[in-house]
């Protein structure tokens, strides 16, 4: 998917160097992310993996070889009852925040995860940041409550802000016991 200043495709193993680099920065600089210590590239190697050996997408947005921002789902929970159910996370590197990175990310795993035949999108914000929620409410994200005091980060106590909208027909019809996304 091009835009004028910045493509955004699947990652691939040589892109999470940099992945890591601009996750580090949230992990040790902002309360976006809960972690305290910065995961290493072979953990971010691991972590990307997994996601993409359940067929979900894992993205970037890059400027030639440089890596903007990237956006992921998971999948919620490993209960059957949740296999409609992915969250996303999205993370752009410091200093080109509100040039519509994010978004774009965001809706292009919207789109993936809804031909993938999920029905739900949840988002774990940290600290209820202002900046992501505002992101996820201008793609339809509402939110669904808000966990108060819920990790301690930097000193303080942190909320996280549960956000959720539905994916393809969401809840609207029902699902077979045995049926599941692509």
């Amino acid at each position: 998917m091009n835009h004028p200043t910045f493509t955004i495709r699947p990652s691939e193993e040589k892109d999470v160097p940099q992945i890591q680099s601009i996750y580090s920065h949230h992990v040790l600089t902002g309360t976006a992310s809960f972690e305290i210590t910065p995961p290493d590239v072979a953990e971010m190697l691991s972590r990307r993996a997994t996601v993409v050996a359940k067929g979900l997408p894992y993205l970037v947005a890059v400027k030639g070889d440089e890596v903007l921002g990237y956006a992921y789902a998971t999948v919620y929970r490993p209960r059957p009852a949740y296999r409609f159910t992915v969250e996303d996370s999205v993370y752009i590197r410091e200093g080109i925040h509100g040039k519509g990175i994010g978004k774009a990310l965001l809706q292009a795993v919207i789109d993936q995860c809804t031909v993938s035949g999920y029905r739900q999108m949840l988002a774990v914000i940290g600290d209820a940041s202002p900046p992501s929620v505002a992101l996820h409410r201008s793609l339809g994200f509402e939110l669904a409550g808000t966990f108060k005091a819920f990790g301690f980060k930097f000193g303080a106590w942190r909320d996280t802000a549960m956000m959720q909208r539905q994916l393809g027909e969401g809840s609207s019809t029902l699902v077979s016991d045995d049926e599941q996304p692509l």
